[in-house]
């Protein structure tokens, strides 16, 4: 049984590096590991399709971003924006992509966006890191951690909503601990993007990179350029601002990020940021922004399904766990290492969190780790599935920002460089903070 976890991810891998379309590698892993647990072709598709339903509310959310998101690019904010850091940061290449990541930052807590600002602020600024001849891989690095450290590490946004998943599968596993114990839990692993990121920054991707040698692997996008003439802060730009602030308040309040999207949208329409005839033209424009996204995230939560449905995970933790009693060190790294063979396939944090609590509290308490150490293996093991991993929205949403003129790999241009830099420094940091607390 364990072996179906390990060869269906081996596949998932294997097809993406020889890029082979990220959805259809997911359903040919997901069909494998039914395969080789023994499950039956025709229950191995009911198990897959009827477990996409676990991830609809995650898959509406992403639409509704899109449009909203796509409703805030057709007011021109963005036009100011590109503007600022066109005259801002021109010839200063480490400026440049701190502030990136600063922004992605902000799409996480106070501007719920999540990936749905990628596509509309990176591509009319790709003319300018082509002039400055900055490595794309470097400008993904900085916006995969953008939209993941921040929810490892703080406990506002989708931060809240991480963290308070962590808390709440462990109190239900039978440990008491507070949010600020998850959080403290957390920042070791967080730190270690931060490494991770200032690596990939000032050495890895240091070099300059000329695009114009670059051979297109597809057709460009069709995205509109920023004109040059000014910005002119206007009174839909007010109101955008308002929706914003709206959109923020409602996800924080109600952990929804489909409720926080609606809210925005509907603020973009009453307060007339965008004319209301626009709203065939803005839920267009965000399905065609996000839905592939989308189907890709339930197609991932229909791999787990299979995955759960063949008890493969649970007979890996096992097989893993069983020989290694009273060593701690070892027991930590074994299960941070099969979180990551997991999650990796998946693709998402907080949809494996409930998955991975109920199988390594048992675990991790006979073993003696206290309940921070726990904490820390869990979010640890849980993170590790988002930066590296193809079928993730943290490295889905800069491919889709970075690849308008087809010059951008999504496996060796996105998913290679953040494994490298966020998931290694995210494992040994995670290790070393579950056996220091």
């Amino acid at each position: 049984m364990a072996s179906a976890v390990i060869i269906s991810v081996l596949i998932l891998t294997v097809l993406s590096l020889f890029k082979v379309n990220v959805l259809v590698a997911i359903i040919i892993s997901a069909l494998s590991a039914g395969f080789i647990a023994g499950l039956p072709f025709v229950e191995i598709v009911e198990v897959f399709v009827s477990n996409m339903g676990e991830s609809a509310n995650t898959a509406l959310s992403y639409v509704l971003l899109g449009g909203f998101a796509a409703a805030i690019g057709m007011t021109g904010v963005t036009k100011g924006i590109v503007q600022f850091l066109r005259r801002a940061v021109t010839g200063k290449r480490g400026f440049m992509l701190i502030t990136i990541a600063i922004i992605a930052s902000l799409s996480q807590n106070a501007v719920p966006v999540h990936i749905a600002f990628i596509p509309i602020l990176i591509p009319p600024l790709i003319s300018l890191f082509d002039k400055m001849q900055i490595d794309r891989r470097a400008i993904a690095t900085s916006l995969t951690f953008g939209l993941k450290a921040p929810y490892i590490m703080l406990p506002v946004g989708f931060g809240l909503i991480f963290q308070g998943i962590i808390q709440e599968n462990m109190i239900e596993n039978g440990i008491e601990i507070s949010l600020s114990e998850v959080t403290q839990a957390m920042l070791v692993p967080g730190l270690g993007m931060v490494v991770g990121l200032l690596i990939a920054i000032f050495i890895t991707y240091r070099k300059k990179r000329d695009y114009s040698q670059v051979t297109p692997e597809g057709p460009s996008a069709d995205y509109e350029e920023i004109d040059d003439s000014p910005f002119k802060f206007e009174l839909k730009h007010s109101m955008t601002l308002v929706a914003i602030v709206g959109a923020l308040y409602v996800q924080v309040d109600t952990e929804s990020m489909v409720l926080g999207a609606l809210t925005g949208l509907v603020l973009m329409f009453v307060l007339v940021a965008v004319p209301f005839r626009s709203s065939e033209e803005v839920m267009s424009k965000g399905i065609s922004m996000m839905g592939m996204i989308a189907f890709i995230m339930l197609a991932a939560a229909g791999f787990a399904g299979v995955l759960k449905e063949t008890g493969s995970v649970e007979a890996l933790v096992d097989a893993s766990s069983g020989m290694l009693e009273g060593q701690k060190a070892i027991v930590a790294l074994v299960l941070l290492l099969v979180g990551l063979i997991v999650t990796l396939g998946i693709g998402t944090s907080f949809g494996t969190i409930p998955i991975l609590a109920a199988l390594y509290i048992p675990i991790a308490t006979a073993a003696g780790f206290s309940p921070v150490a726990i904490a820390v293996l869990i979010g640890t093991a849980g993170a590790l599935g988002d930066a590296g991993s193809p079928a993730s929205d943290s490295t889905l949403g800069p491919t889709a920002g970075l690849n308008v003129d087809g010059k951008h790999n999504h496996i060796w241009d996105t998913v290679v460089p953040t494994f490298i830099h966020f998931n290694i420094p995210l494992f040994i940091f995670g290790w070393a903070a579950a056996l220091m607390l």
